[in-house]
């Protein structure tokens, strides 16, 4: 064994349990172990930057790994609802919510490179408009004008999806009691 990998499994040894115990405070119990993980392979790429004693340092990485964790889940759930804006959700069976949910993802898939990529980049990676300005390299204003018609053109073709999904299945069939009266 290597002195780096003896001093990474005294580091491991010595704080796993500690590391697990913030996680699982901050982040809950089901995510304490891939916050470990994640910690623990941090610290072995920056094996040369862990401080003596580590807890303190390892602890701010187990911070990091728990805020980028809800970034990316608070990026996934705007993604959603920004796909979904505008289109009431009505109570229905699984499997118009399914059809719903595929329409929007063509419709997505159809609109153009520019509407994909402004759209992505304000739900999915959760930037404001001035951030996103500056990846697509434009300005603020551009970039809400942009938003605004892409956002448009999204609604109308998840509509049109929609549509010709509802089309492409037909009447849906009556399901209830028979009446005594059928012949």
């Amino acid at each position: 064994m290597t002195p780096d990998e003896r001093r990474f499994t005294a580091i491991y040894d010595a704080y796993r349990q500690n590391v697990w115990a913030f996680a699982a405070a901050h982040g809950g119990r089901q995510a304490a172990d891939e916050v470990v993980s994640e910690t623990f392979a941090v610290a072995w790429r920056r094996l040369a930057d862990v401080p003596d004693p580590a807890l303190p340092w390892l602890l701010g990485v187990a911070r990091n790994v728990l805020r980028d964790a809800h970034r990316a889940r608070v990026r996934s759930e705007s993604f959603t609802a920004e796909l979904g804006r505008g289109a009431a959700r009505p109570a229905g069976d699984i499997a118009e919510d399914v059809a719903e949910r595929l329409a929007v993802l063509r419709a997505m898939a159809a609109l153009p490179e520019r509407d994909r990529e402004i759209l992505i980049l304000i739900a999915w990676q959760g930037l404001t408009p001035q951030e996103a300005a500056k990846v697509v390299r434009c300005s603020p204003a551009a970039l809400r004008v942009r938003l605004h018609r892409a956002r448009r053109r999204l609604l109308r073709a998840a509509e049109r999806e929609t549509a010709d999904a509802r089309e492409s299945v037909g009447p849906r069939p009556q399901v209830g009691i028979v009446s005594e009266e059928m012949p």
